[in-house]
Order: structure tokens, then C-alpha cells, then sequence
């Protein structure tokens, strides 16, 4: 299989890109990406382009396959220009559907998008888990969760218009890993967390888990949404409590006031509205994943947390 992978320079990229060449899922891969890429091996043709260009439709000519990646999370790389939401927008919003415009028109076969568990929100009257069917509600400020939502609400529509080209749309939880954002690793360093009670449940993922999860999506030709997280769900005091054993707790008004300032100076702190997030669970049913696409994570979540707060690799 020819597959294409756009932002395959990024964090997850760099994991996704040798699993499908190393578990033989890609015979080639042509990576799209603004960044120069750390791959060598000789099956990956690395191409640095905007997903906006216009030659980037001509990069897909002759793929099978398509992996949409490339989105800005925690204003990733815009330094001052993270604030600037309609910058924002066309790169996250207007460059998904140049791709998948651009992927039919190709007539690529089959595209998976990865999306997030962002899109479901951490809200007070979520259920104990949420399935795909869930209302999509980002947390205010979340500019990355609404830009998820605007582009999955687009693709439904598209699906449907070209039913021959079928599209998953994946949403793995929070994403833990060597290569993976450093403020996810650093919340499992740190010893702080939000007061609340009873202590809200979520989940994370192992970067591996999500490439596997990725190539199993594309070998079964996947259509529609799937959600993907480890299990058993923990508050983030009982995944603090498996790596240290001095917790601070510490009042959500005055975390998420000392977060949209740190925002203001720097983007290592992530955008405001992710903070929110910890106040409350966010719980994904994964029965779907493990049905029809037979995965299962090999980390559960208190090995996820392990390894992400030791900075282990695998």
C-alpha cells in the first residue's frame, strides 16, 4: 500500500511512520509535511509542503491511502501567531479539507483522520463513559478541540458525497509518549492537581497504541469514528499517586487564572482551555475499537503513566 501522511514530521508522525513501514503495511510513504524529517528509510519520500498548497494535491497522485496528522496543538511552532485564531482556523480547518478535496480528486481509496477525545469535552453531566454517538462539546478556549469538531462535522458530510472513498475518524484520548507533547508528559511529573471532589476519572494512550491503532484502521478499510484510550479510567490524584508521593492540591479557579497567564508568555503552557478539562470526567467507551477493528492497547493506563512520568521510550 502507497500511503500518505501528512504532518508525518510531528510528534505523532515520527511513531506512525516507522510502524507502517516496519509492521509492512506501506510499501511507500510520501510525508507532507513544513518540517524536514528525521526518517531515513529509503521507502519514505519526505515532501515539504503546506497542506493549503496546492502542490500538495499533486504529491497524491498514485496513493492508496491517506493519514491526515497535521493540525497545530498548544499552538505548536506559531510562537505569538498561537493567539491568532483565524491563523489557526485555515491551517487546522481549511488545510483538512484541501487534503481530503485533494485526496478524492486523486481518487485515493481510503483516508484515515485523526481526531481527539477533546471533541466529547470534560463536562459536568458527562455520562460514566461516552461512545462515538456522544454530542461533540470542546471546552471553552479550546481552539484545537473546536477546530476537531468543525473538520469532523465537515467530514460526515463528505463521506457521504464520496462514498468511494471511505474515512475513519479516530479520537485517542490524550496522547502520552516519548515523542509525544511535552506538557502531557509534564502534568504526569509534576505533583499538582485540582481540588475537586469526588476526583474526576479520564484516560491517556501510549503513542504506540495510536500508530497500531492507525494501521489496523487502514489495513480493514475503517469507516466512521472510533474511540481510543487504555483502560481502567483514574482522576489524575490516583495516576500522580504511581509515580510520587507528595500530591498538591490546588483550587481549579486559581490553576486555570496561573494557566491563561503562563499561556500569554509561552506555549509550553498549552492552550487555557485544556485546563479546564481536569474539573471534570472524560471517559471513553472503547467497545467499538476492540469490536470492529480488534484493538485492544497493549499499555494499560497506570503503564502509560509510568512510562511517561519516567520519560521511558518503550
Amino acid at each position: 500500500m502507497r500511503i500518505a501522511v501528512t504532518g508525518s514530521a510531528g510528534r505523532l508522525g515520527r511513531v506512525l511512520v516507522p510502524h507502517l513501514l516496519d509492521a509492512g503495511i506501506a510499501e511507500e510513504i510520501v510525508g507532507l509535511d513544513l518540517r524536514p524529517a528525521e526518517e531515513t528509510d529509503p521507502r519514505y519520500r519526505h515532501r515539504r509542503v503546506d497542506v493549503r498548497d496546492p502542490a500538495a494535491s499533486e504529491l497524491l497522485e498514485g496513493v492508496d491511502a491517506l493519514v491526515h496528522l497535521a493540525f497545530v496543538l498548544m499552538g505548536g511552532g506559531l510562537g505569538r501567531r498561537r493567539h491568532q485564531r483565524t491563523t489557526l482556523h485555515s491551517i487546522n480547518v481549511e488545510g483538512s479539507r484541501h487534503v481530503f478535496e485533494a485526496a478524492v480528486a486523486a481518487g485515493v481509496g481510503h483516508a484515515v483522520f485523526v481526531s481527539s477525545a477533546a471533541v466529547y469535552g470534560a463536562w459536568p453531566d458527562n455520562p460514566p463513559q461516552l461512545d462515538e454517538a456522544a454530542p461533540l462539546r470542546a471546552m471553552p478556549g479550546f481552539a484545537y478541540a473546536e477546530d476537531k469538531i468543525e473538520v469532523e462535522r465537515w467530514l460526515e458530510g463528505f463521506a457521504a458525497s464520496h462514498p468511494a472513498m471511505g474515512v475513519a475518524r479516530l479520537r485517542p484520548h490524550a496522547i502520552v509518549g516519548a515523542h509525544a507533547h511535552p506538557l502531557l508528559n509534564r502534568v504526569l511529573r509534576q505533583p499538582i492537581y485540582p481540588r475537586v471532589t469526588p476526583p474526576p476519572p479520564t484516560q491517556c494512550i501510549w503513542e504506540n497504541d495510536v500508530a497500531r491503532a492507525i494501521g489496523l484502521a487502514l489495513t480493514q478499510r475503517a469507516r466512521g469514528a472510533f474511540n481510543l484510550a487504555a483502560d481502567p479510567p483514574m482522576s489524575l490524584y490516583e495516576m500522580l499517586g504511581l509515580v510520587r508521593r507528595r500530591r498538591i492540591a490546588v483550587p481549579p479557579a486559581i490553576l486555570a487564572g496561573l494557566h491563561r497567564i503562563a499561556w500569554q508568555i509561552t506555549p509550553a503552557a498549552g492552550e487555557p482551555g485544556w485546563v479546564g478539562g481536569l474539573r471534570h470526567p472524560l471517559v471513553l467507551d472503547t467497545r467499538k475499537a476492540a469490536a470492529e477493528l480488534d484493538f485492544v492497547p497493549e499499555l494499560d493506563t497506570a503503564a502509560c503513566v509510568r512510562r511517561a512520568a519516567r520519560g521511558w521510550h518503550d
